[in-house]
């Protein structure tokens, strides 16, 4: 059973709804892309120093990722909602009259400068200066939260509503509540024991495609994908963490990982050749960035691990209780592709075997 009301179960007023979240949803998979990635590797670049390019091992489902923070590495944690979520989730997803994008917040925070004209209309997604605020935004600890605003009865328009936004819903309640949806618990996390009990929180890590027991904005962006199935319509999650060099992406589509990726002139040569494009058409729409080592260039391309789940990560077809076994997979990679440059309109996404090549 999904956490979300089908399209066809929608009236008329809710599909158009959901058309307008996606469509604002693929504006905002760009953006996240170019500051996660693209301007990532730019902040090293401007810096001299290497970027640290990240091993296509680790795209793979339990792959280890290296424990090592880079600082010049953009990295944000973004809740952007179908509607609007109720006060009676304040308790685990904290936002509050104190945490609001209002200009007195904001100033007295010091997440915007006393130099920043703020206009009150630019935390709304339809405003041309929407992605300026939310860039000015993004470096503030904790998570930013943009959903639909209720006071918009006649059309729907979304706003970033919340900064400073804390995820407080415990890991060993988000795992029970996985673990009871997939029915490997009847009622609480504890009831087989302290070992089983483990596993399960384990296991919820795997299904989000993370190593266990990963810290800051990976863990607050699994816990808040969990508890947000709860409220009933979609819901997508953007983590761009320091440590992995990745754009995460939980949605009702399930878990993918950005990254970027170097191409040799013989590579991209045989990627054109294969999809039927000239490699200058390639370079323009598909390479972010070039390199030059030992008088050798590379290509840089944003590359797109989606990942699948396994029939031990989906709801048994008889609703039976069954035992969980910490031993099979729970995500395998369902799809790989080099994805267009932010904002290319014309092109689409290349599938290509770059994980297990």
């Amino acid at each position: 059973m999904s956490f979300w009301t089908y399209r066809e179960e929608l009236s008329n007023a809710n599909r158009l709804r959901r058309s307008y979240y996606e469509l604002l949803r693929d504006e905002l998979d760009h953006f996240a892309l170019q500051y996660a990635l693209t301007d990532s590797y730019n902040n090293f670049a401007a810096r001299n120093i290497p970027y640290p390019f990240v091993e296509r091992r680790e795209l793979k489902p339990r792959a280890r990722i290296p424990n090592l923070e880079y600082e010049a590495q953009n990295s944000f944690l973004v809740i952007f909602l179908e509607d609007t979520i109720k006060d009676v989730h304040k308790k685990y997803i904290r936002f509050f009259d104190a945490n609001k994008t209002t200009k007195k917040n904001l100033l007295s925070s010091k997440t915007l400068s006393l130099e920043n004209q703020f206009d009150r209309n630019e935390k709304y997604l339809d405003s041309a200066h929407f992605y300026d605020f939310l860039k000015a935004l993004l470096p503030v600890d904790y998570a930013l939260l943009i959903q639909r605003d209720p006071t918009s009865q006649t059309r729907n328009r979304y706003s970033m509503s919340h900064f400073h936004v804390r995820i407080d819903w415990p890991i060993a309640d988000a795992a029970e509540d996985l673990a009871r949806s997939l029915r490997y618990i009847s009622k609480e996390l504890y009831e087989k024991g302290d070992k089983y009990a483990e596993d399960v929180q384990k296991k919820l890590f795997e299904y989000y495609g993370l190593p266990v027991m990963v810290g800051g904005r990976r863990t607050a962006a699994i816990v808040a994908a969990q508890y947000t199935k709860r409220i009933g319509f979609l819901s997508t999650v953007y983590a761009a963490s320091s440590e992995s060099r990745a754009l995460i992406r939980i949605s009702e589509r399930g878990v993918s990982r950005a990254i970027l990726v170097k191409f040799s002139k013989d590579e991209v040569d045989q990627i054109a050749a294969d999809n039927n494009i000239s490699p200058r058409v390639f370079t323009k729409n598909y390479v972010v960035a070039h390199e030059i080592k030992n008088r050798k260039k590379k290509s840089i391309c944003i590359f797109q691990a989606t990942y699948a789940y396994t029939n031990h990560a989906i709801p048994p077809d008889d609703g039976k209780l069954r035992e969980i076994n910490p031993d099979p997979y729970w995500l395998i990679v369902g799809a790989q592709h080099i994805l267009p440059k932010p904002g290319v309109w014309k092109y689409a996404p290349i599938p290509i075997n770059v994980i297990y090549s």
